[in-house]
This record gives C-alpha cells, structure tokens and sequence, in this order.
C-alpha cells in the first residue's frame, strides 16, 4: 500500500467489506492522525493548491466588502457574527478585515468566529488573525446566536459524496474495495435507493450517467437556511461547481479528483497524502436552503461577482504608481480570478447567495438571479 492510511482502509475493507466513497474521502481529508487535512500544509506554492485569495488580496478584500454591504443592509446588526467556513490559513478573513476598517462600526459589531476542526490549522489561522479577536467553532451547529454574515470559499467541494450509476439492470452505488492483489478498487453496489428526485433524475438518464449526492453539503445548507430565516443574516459561497439539472451536462458526471503537488493524482493512489475534493451542486443547496426559509440567488459565475463587485476599478487603484512588474502580477491575477479562459476561474468557480427571506436584493446578484426551483 502506498500510505498508512490505504493500508488502514484496506484492511477496514477486507473486514467489514466496500465502503461508499463519502466514506471514503472521511477518512482520507479527515482521519484523525493520517488525513490529508490533519498532516498536511495543503495551501500556496508549497502545497498541492492554490486558492483564490492566496492568488490575490482583491479576492478577500471583495469579499469583505460584500460582507460589509450586506450587513448595512441588513440594518447594520450590533453584534452580529462576522463567520467564515474551512478558512485555511485565514488569509481570505484577514483581507476582508483590512478592507473593511473603513466601514464606519462594521468592525466594532462583528465578532468573527472561524469554523475550523483542525488544531493544526487553528494555530496557523491565529497566527494570520493576530489582534483580531477571533474565535473558533467546530460546525456550523456550534455557531454563536445572532445575526450571522457567513463566507465561504472552496469548502463545500471537500465535503464527501455519494456516487449513483444507472446501469442497464438499474441503479448502483459506486464503492470502494479490494482487488484480487489487495489493492483498493472501484466497484459498484447494485440496488441502490435515493430519494425521490434524485432516483427519478438518475433513471430518466442514458446508461452509464452518474449523479453525485453530498449529503453533509445539504444538510449544512439546511441548517444554515433555517438559520438566516430564524436569525437574519447572508451567506456566500463560492466554490467550482454546476447548477445542477439546469447545467448544460444536467448535473451527471464523475467528478472526484485528487490534487497532490499540484497535479492531478489517480484518487485512490495516495490517501491522506492528497486532496480529494469533487464539483458542488449548488442548485441542491440552494433548494436545501430555500427548503427551510431562506432566499438563494445565484449560482452565477465567480467573474460575474467579481466584476460587479468592483475588482477591475480594485486592480487598476493597486496598480497606481506599481512598477511594470508589479501591475504585470495585478493584471495576471485579475484574469485568473475573472477570466474565462484556459486555467482561469472565472467561469469554473460560481457564486451562490443565501440570505434572509426580507432580503430582496444582496450586492453582485441581479433580482432575476434569484434562485426559484422550476425544474422537475
């Protein structure tokens, strides 16, 4: 086996037999000793990815902005909770901060609060939000009561899936074993059960399709709509992802990959030792959410928030008496993060808004970008 974690499985397998592969991915980004998010730097040029605010202080500093736009229009709340999920080494927070001091008592109301598991992680995020006052919650559960402004950059993509298959005897599972040398292997599970709508999608779908479910993804997204209609508040996603059935692909595909040293991996080669992520579904969280009281705008891409959002006029002040190569980084990192072309995010990456039902309009989503659940 190629780590200790794949012999751990394996033998966990060759025990009790296939696992599903949202077990799967548990146990490889978040084994307590051997998973990927407990043992590794997975961040930056050292690590296996780059994520949009380690590529750009304009990413958190829009964000932050937003943030601060919403809450004056959710009246200006003292205290509310400044929240933000999977923060990684807090840059995103830390940016949002700095862009926000001029926002007349935004900072004297909010109390930030960072939703993170991970002791390792922790330390490094107190380290980035030195003198900020932050505090940490484990879940979205453990959350402080209030009015509550909640950010979220590349998170739900790490949460584990369940993957269906229509086959031509019917539906099936995909799974994890053992092949004949010991070694991990893909099979399916046949009789598989969803619920309705998935199971009705999956078997109106040619041979072969496959539909992805994150379970942790909708529940999270349920309590969190339940949440900002009981409480008030917003919550923005952004994340690379579909709008599921309305997606040109209808929302089927396989798509969990493996990242390590930032190139693609066979995702059962290295567990632990890589990151496992797959695309989100955000129509099934918007209809989640909606599910429980909130509004949804969006998805919309990320190029599309951005840009409305500000980041060109950003860009162009930042890059006001730079030298060439500097405004040279600032144009790049404007394109990566806005642009729609090969390697870029701007179309890959969307945005999704989840606010409180008295909220009609939140700043980088058009009225009509509202999220209303018309598809079958």
């Amino acid at each position: 086996m190629t780590t200790p974690l794949a012999a751990e499985i394996a033998r966990a397998i060759a025990l009790t037999g296939p696992i599903t592969v949202a077990d799967y991915m548990e146990r490889c980004l978040f084994h307590p000793t051997l998973g990927y998010y407990t043992t590794h730097e997975p961040f930056g040029a050292d690590g296996d990815f780059v994520t949009a605010p380690e590529i750009s202080q304009m990413f958190g500093e829009l964000v932050g902005l937003w943030a601060a736009d919403t809450w004056m229009r959710l009246g200006a709340p003292s205290p509310f909770i400044l929240a933000e999920l999977g923060p990684g080494r807090g840059t995103m927070m830390a940016d949002a901060l700095r862009a926000t001091r001029i926002v007349p008592g935004f900072h004297a109301a909010a109390r930030v609060v960072l939703v993170e598991a991970s002791p390792r992680l922790r330390a490094r995020q107190a380290q980035t939000l030195a003198g900020h006052g932050a505090d940490w919650a484990a879940s979205v559960e453990e959350l402080p009561a209030g009015p509550l402004i909640l950010l979220a950059n590349e998170f739900v993509d790490a949460l584990p899936i369940r993957q269906f298959l229509r086959t031509p005897e019917g539906l099936a599972e995909r799974m994890i074993g053992l092949d004949d040398a010991g070694a991990l292997a893909f099979g399916l599970r046949p009789g598989a059960r969803l619920d309705a709508r998935g199971e009705a999608r999956l078997r109106a779908a040619a041979p072969g399709a496959i539909l992805e479910i994150c379970p942790a993804g909708l529940s999270m997204a349920e309590k969190i709509g339940a949440r900002l209609a009981a409480t008030g508040g917003a919550t923005l996603f952004i994340d690379y992802g579909h709008a599921g059935e309305r997606d040109p692909g209808g929302g089927f595909g396989d798509t969990l990959q493996a990242l390590r040293a930032h190139a693609y991996d066979d995702v059962l080669a290295h567990p632990g030792a890589a990151d496992l992520t797959a695309h989100v579904d955000f129509a099934a969280l918007a209809r989640a959410a909606r599910g429980m009281g909130a509004r949804a705008f969006g998805p919309i891409p990320q190029g599309a928030l951005l840009e409305r959002l500000g980041i060109g006029a950003r860009a162009e002040r930042l890059s006001r008496n730079a030298d060439a190569t500097t405004c040279t980084a600032i144009a790049a990192a404007h394109a990566r993060l806005a642009g729609s072309g090969e390697g870029q995010m701007g179309t890959l990456f969307k945005a999704l808004a989840l606010v409180h039902p008295a909220l009609g309009e939140i700043a980088g989503f058009a009225a009509d970008e509202e999220f209303r659940d018309t598809a079958a």
